[in-house]
């Protein structure tokens, strides 16, 4: 599948309080997520995981929330200002080539790239990036839509991840997803 970027329309149905039902973001992310890590987001969009994730840190946490498209990232702002935990994210504008995370380098203990990779140009880079500035130890919950992502290109995001340094530990169950949680080497 080619290079393609989620329109900021379709951010509105993806923040749906009804998705809850089928992809609740506590029953996925809770068994990952502890109080204080810093968590890194890439292609939040409008934040229907972001606000779990950052009541999930708790105040000593931080949520770094990563988009290409300001307008996604706009919302994100908004809504989380209204929920409260506005001051735990940290949201920022990518370019497509690279998320700039580069001053990150090795302090986040978990990244959730929940539909995501396959809107990468280069998603070798993209675990790459993510390697960089992961902690030794910490999990990568990947996650993809089956219908954009057929098993044969979720098995070549998975043999990037393993060139970066990631080992995969789990495949868990996710409604409508391939997935699978890495762990970065030591």
């Amino acid at each position: 599948m080619g290079h393609r970027v989620c329109p900021p329309w379709v951010g509105y149905w993806l923040t749906c309080p009804a998705r809850r039902w089928w992809q609740n973001p506590n029953d996925i992310v809770a068994p990952y997520i502890h109080e204080g890590q810093v968590v890194l987001e890439p292609g939040s969009g409008m934040g229907y995981f972001t606000l779990d994730l950052a009541r999930m840190v708790g105040p000593s946490g931080r949520v770094i929330a990563v988009d290409i498209q300001p307008k996604m990232l706009e919302r994100v702002r908004k809504r989380a200002g209204k929920a409260g935990v506005g001051s735990r994210i940290e949201a920022r504008l990518a370019r497509a080539e690279s998320m700039g995370i580069r001053e990150l380098r090795r302090i986040v203990d978990f990244t959730l790239a929940f539909a995501v990779v396959h809107e990468f140009p280069d998603q070798a880079r993209f675990f790459r990036e993510v390697a960089e500035v992961s902690k030794p130890g910490a999990a990568l919950l990947l996650a993809e839509p089956r219908g954009h992502v057929k098993e044969p290109m979720f098995a070549s995001e998975l043999e990037d991840a393993g060139r970066a340094g990631f080992t995969v530990t789990d495949r868990p169950k996710i409604s409508g997803s391939h997935a699978a949680v890495l762990k970065k080497s030591e």
